[in-house]
């Protein structure tokens, strides 16, 4: 049997006594500038990132939206390839799902990648192609680190569930092949632990933590299902250096040292 997602990233976590997920969101208009003069600057932005930021990674994310041209695609398998390399995860933030055959065709993601974001509005059959695949990951957006979270994921059902409550009762029931996980922001840090008490068994992908400002120690405390699960920061790694020329880096590599640093505090 092909070993689980979740025991991959527990191995990962463990060795690189790490949770720290780093966003690689190569924003064109951001990438220094001495990077645009080789074919695939966002390839050449993310290979020097992951040089010095992999021993403090517990996985790698990439937002699919930074990567939606010809040359991003190009530049997303060719991170993909060198993050694997170094023995790292990779977790594509993709929001996907969709009826039918066209969530079929999303699924096909997970061919280059371990793990996936999804949408759950369209419910249970949407997600049913990334789902079956055991061997994989799937994070059901659950609570968002976004101002504009609140609008509909906290309405109130008429069995007195808030949307996101029920969000993580269902994804609990299409744990079947213990491969789901909920995103839930650490800029919301009640309901984060209230959705832990929740399903205490689902590992929490946490974003907000590093330039949204969310709370370090609710993300640990509450994050984490058994030591399990992945508190993300983007910008306030991979741009830590933005003014540093060619060391940036070198910045980013800092930055996530002392983000493990500041997260193992709490667990």
């Amino acid at each position: 049997m092909t070993e689980r997602f979740f025991d991959r990233l527990r191995d990962r976590i463990t060795r690189v006594d790490s949770v720290v997920s780093v966003g690689l969101d190569p924003d064109p208009a951001r990438l220094p500038d001495h990077l645009h003069e080789y074919d695939l600057p966002r390839w050449a932005f993310n290979r020097r990132i992951i040089d010095e930021t992999h021993e403090h990674a517990a996985c790698y994310k990439p937002n699919v939206a930074f990567y939606e041209d010809g040359d991003g695609w190009r530049a997303l398998r060719e991170t993909i390839a060198y993050a694997h390399g170094k023995d790292v995860p990779v977790l594509l933030d993709a929001k996907r799902a969709d009826i039918g055959n066209t969530s079929r065709q999303y699924a096909k993601l997970l061919e280059y990648a371990d793990a996936i974001t999804l949408n759950p509005y369209l419910g249970r059959d949407s997600l049913e192609p990334f789902l079956s695949r055991a061997d994989k990951g799937v994070f059901v957006l659950c609570r968002t680190s976004n101002p504009g979270g609140s609008d509909l994921q906290d309405l109130e059902l008429a069995s007195g569930d808030r949307v996101y409550e029920r969000v993580a009762a269902l994804a609990e029931l299409w744990n079947g092949n213990e491969n789901v996980g909920l995103v839930v922001g650490a800029t919301t840090p009640e309901e984060l632990e209230s959705v832990r008490e929740q399903v205490p068994d689902l590992p929490f992908l946490v974003p907000g933590v590093g330039a949204q400002g969310g709370d370090a120690e609710a993300a640990v405390t509450h994050g984490l299902a058994d030591g399990v699960g992945l508190v993300n920061s983007s910008r306030g790694i991979i741009f830590a250096g933005e003014d540093q020329g060619e060391a940036f880096a070198k910045v980013a590599g800092d930055a996530a040292k002392r983000l493990k640093k500041r997260l193992n505090q709490y667990r």
